[in-house]
């Protein structure tokens, strides 16, 4: 019996409705023409006195339109115009389905590519289309690209305090809430300290005002903080920890050493995207998990320490490596490779780039875990139906595409360039200086 005769056999066992209906559905998908980009817009908005860019593509077919995060905060300004001057003329009536062409277009019309401006505005682009496409199909975007691996993302918190017992409170707290995996960061006195809200009184005397950093400081405390939490919290806890590249080389590799006896989720960040080099000894030296990627632009950075299996989890900013098309081959060749998924999600990724993560989450094999920022009252009256967090696990949206809609007008109340509470931001987006004591300035 052939295939033909089979699938005849098939048919004949369904139900007549059941077949009246496929055939139906085929007609109309074959009959619809290919939707075209009509218009592109960006949806400027800082709802929590961060910025997010939010591209917004109209197609010709009435109704049919979708939203993409382009959130770079720091440049907000800068992927806005290149939305505006650049992709929108370059795409208007283009086919709005053909998503990887059109991510490869956009990605080589500007010939230097790789940037952040450029990527985070392709990232609107190509987000906007599988909204448009998921919206399409009736279907959420995770089932387009195979459908659920599980049901939702395990995630971790962000517990920080100025002093030791605060963290280990704050640890407690998220506990509460059901979550298993905690990032830990602790304040250092009189100094700046990244993630922890700690003070910083000390300041450079002369030209410089910025508050003060210096990295022996900063490991010394942190060590003492891995203690009290490996003593104080139950130990199948797990422990996330940031570095945020403030530390040099050298230092960074001692430090993956000396927390290797704590046993870590993860070390995150310990070197910057210039010294990834360091990450072939520091693989050699320790076998304490590495977590890396969130500043990285490029396929030259996170390709080697993929196919050399020198970290354990990618952390790349979906929005800065251009999207959900480039992001889902990096986490395919990471599960080639045996490196997990962990992508950036903190409070400057719009709702529309969390769906984005959770998305990417819910149909990679190799999803390792999330990190998870709340959704304030008011992004959520800029951004309805955001992925909802359970008990320490992120679900995502069960409408069609990223299943999220934007009130344009709560939007244009929360301009760029205020804060929270509506003061105006002199670095509007900016990330500021730390300096050592010597008045140095320090990647971070």
């Amino acid at each position: 019996m052939n295939r033909r005769q089979l699938l005849g056999l098939a048919a004949a066992a369904l139900p007549a409705r059941h077949v009246a209906a496929q055939e139906k559905a085929a007609k109309a998908v074959r009959g619809l023409p290919s939707p075209k980009i009509k218009d592109v817009s960006v949806i400027a908005t800082a709802p929590g006195g961060l910025r997010l860019p939010i591209v917004k593509i109209t197609t010709d077919q009435d109704g049919l339109y979708g939203y993409g995060c382009a959130t770079f905060t720091q440049r907000a300004d800068l992927v806005v115009e290149a939305v505006n001057r650049y992709l929108k003329p370059f795409l208007i009536g283009k086919p709005a389905d053909r998503i990887d062409d059109i991510w490869q277009a956009c990605y080589n019309s500007s010939y230097w590519r790789n940037g952040p401006v450029l990527n985070n505005a392709i990232s609107g682009v190509d987000q906007a289309l599988w909204d448009i496409k998921g919206r399409q199909a009736n279907m959420p975007v995770y089932q387009l690209l195979g459908g659920k691996l599980r049901e939702a993302a395990d995630c971790y918190g962000h517990a920080s305090g100025n002093e030791i017992p605060q963290v280990i409170d704050s640890v407690r707290k998220y506990m509460d809430q059901g979550f298993r995996h905690v990032r830990v960061q602790v304040g250092i006195p009189g100094m700046a300290a990244y993630g922890s809200g700690g003070r910083t009184d000390t300041k450079i005397q002369a030209l410089h005002t910025g508050p003060v950093y210096e990295p022996a400081v900063y490991i010394r405390r942190t060590l003492k903080l891995f203690e009290a939490c490996r003593k104080e919290l139950p130990e199948e806890l797990e422990l996330c920890h940031d570095v945020h590249e403030r530390v040099s080389p050298i230092q960074a590799l001692q430090m993956a050493k000396d927390v290797e006896k704590f046993k870590l989720f993860f070390f995150e960040d310990p070197l910057s995207p210039e010294d990834i080099a360091w990450f072939r000894l520091m693989r050699q030296q320790c076998t304490t998990p590495i977590a890396m990627g969130e500043l990285f632009n490029s396929p030259h950075e996170w390709s080697p320490l993929i196919t050399e299996k020198l970290i354990d989890y990618i952390r790349v900013h979906v929005s800065q490596a251009g999207g959900l098309t480039p992001c889902r081959k990096i986490a395919i060749l990471g599960e080639i490779h045996g490196v997990k998924t962990a992508w950036h999600g903190p409070g400057d990724v719009s709702p529309i780039g969390h769906a984005a993560n959770v998305t990417l989450d819910l149909v990679s094999y190799n999803f390792g875990i999330q990190e998870y920022s709340p959704f304030s009252e008011r992004v959520r009256e800029v951004f309805d139906g955001c992925p909802e967090m359970k008990n320490g696990y992120l679900y995502a949206n069960e409408k069609p595409g990223w299943g999220i809609e934007v009130n344009e007008k709560a939007a244009a109340k929360y301009p760029f360039g205020f804060g929270e509470t509506g003061e105006k931001k002199t670095l509007n987006g900016g990330w500021g200086e730390v300096r050592r004591k010597d008045g140095t300035v320090i990647k971070q």
